[in-house]
């Protein structure tokens, strides 16, 4: 049986990663993703190693399961193809700051016209109402306006960046979830509608999830900061050979702990009975906690903890992560021979369904690849597609 979003035509005009990736995993669940580049090509195809130009390693993680076509929305020709494939599509989504949409003449009102159905999502870096709405934005800069750099402080002295682009990345899963919703909704309704993902909002909702704390009281019953996060002690901890993470979180994985470690005088300790007396003490209690570790190597935890129900587990590096016994189980790595690339490696799908299982539908297109294709289905003729060819409206990969 088909993915679960099998028949559902989406156009991608988005670029980078926000989108890129959002959009793929909506083609990995069974959507006909059309990715439309400019005659450039997606920034990202240039970004990292390749075997071939235009084919980077950046560009093809967040790429597959999609077809390429080009169109320059600069010429009319560009425009009116968009137009043209918008009649029969369920979904255009773009990352055009709103003047720059303006220009282009994309617009949710031009769309709506043409297919009153289709839902219109314009993914950018703040919500358009506001003093921000017309500035770009970057991973680096959303995560310094969110206070998510600033958090950083705690254990690096300063501000700092997380080492991933978590802005791009928490923001692309909010349009997934907002892509679906909106089509649900169509499904319930019969109407299309224009959807707005920006990624500071969406990136300060995150943050403020546990940080909102004691401002979540109006007045505040304490400051905002999340304290057993605050604090520097809270990391993998050293062991007699490494690092190991270990987080005994609830009052069963808290007595369970001290029982296996011989430490029952810990679980009778008055700063440690119970969730809220450990947080009042945090300090204490990732101090007892890093102590405990280093009496032991990590494979002498995991051997003790194993069969218990307490939190733990090693400090993977990146390479690591390639022979991850979990990882290995389920099948997780997956390796695939490329048309023009050759041998690739990539990520699963994370989610299973049961009935409308999800596949890696299309392998990675080149810069153009299914333009005279998608095209074609769109109902131009030979002579018009040509024409576009000549003038650079369209192009095909080489």
């Amino acid at each position: 049986m088909a993915g679960p979003l099998d028949g559902v035509r989406i156009l991608d005009c988005t670029t980078v990663v926000l989108g890129p990736w959002a959009a793929q995993q909506l083609g990995d669940l069974g959507a006909d993703v059309i990715k439309i580049e400019p005659p450039e090509g997606d920034t990202t195809r240039q970004l990292g190693p390749a075997r071939n130009p235009g084919m980077s390693a950046f560009y093809l993680g967040c790429n597959r399961s999609k077809r390429s076509i080009v169109l320059d929305l600069k010429q009319e020709a560009g425009r009116a193809a968009l137009f043209k494939l918008a009649e029969t599509a369920d979904v255009i989504m773009h990352n055009y700051r709103p003047e720059p949409a303006k220009r282009l003449g994309v617009e949710y009102e031009k769309f709506e016209k043409v297919n009153p159905r289709i839902v219109y999502l314009a993914t950018y870096g703040y919500r358009a109402a506001g003093p921000m709405g017309a500035k770009a934005a970057y991973d680096d800069i959303i995560q310094a306006g969110s206070g998510l750099a600033a958090l950083q402080t705690v254990v690096a002295g300063q501000p700092r960046f997380l080492p991933t682009i978590v802005a791009d990345k928490t923001s692309s899963n909010g349009v997934v979830s907002a892509l679906l919703a909106a089509l649900f909704a169509r499904e319930r309704t019969g109407k299309g509608q224009s959807v707005e993902v920006p990624m500071y909002e969406t990136l300060v909702s995150f943050v403020m999830v546990e940080h909102l704390y004691g401002e979540t009281f109006k007045p505040a019953l304490d400051t905002a900061g999340y304290k057993r996060v605050l604090n520097k002690e809270r990391r993998p901890y050293p062991s007699k050979d490494g690092y190991f993470a270990l987080l005994p979180y609830t009052d069963s994985h808290w007595r369970e702990f001290c029982t296996l470690v011989g430490r029952e005088d810990l679980a009778a300790d008055e700063r440690f009975q119970g969730l809220a007396n450990r947080l009042k003490n945090v300090e204490q209690y990732y101090a007892t906690l890093a102590g405990l570790c280093a009496e032991r190597t990590n494979a002498e935890w995991v051997a003790l903890l194993k069969n218990s129900n307490v939190p733990h587990g090693p400090v993977n590096t990146l390479d690591d992560l390639f022979i991850d016994p979990q990882l290995e189980a389920t099948g997780f790595w997956k390796e695939v021979d490329h048309p023009t690339e050759g041998r690739l490696r990539m990520t699963d799908i994370p989610p299973r369904f049961s009935k409308t299982k999800p596949e890696i539908t299309r392998l990675q297109p080149r810069l153009g690849e299914h333009s005279v294709e998608v095209l074609q289905e769109a109902g131009f003729t030979q002579g018009e597609i040509d024409s576009m060819l000549k003038s650079g409206a369209t192009r095909t990969a080489p």
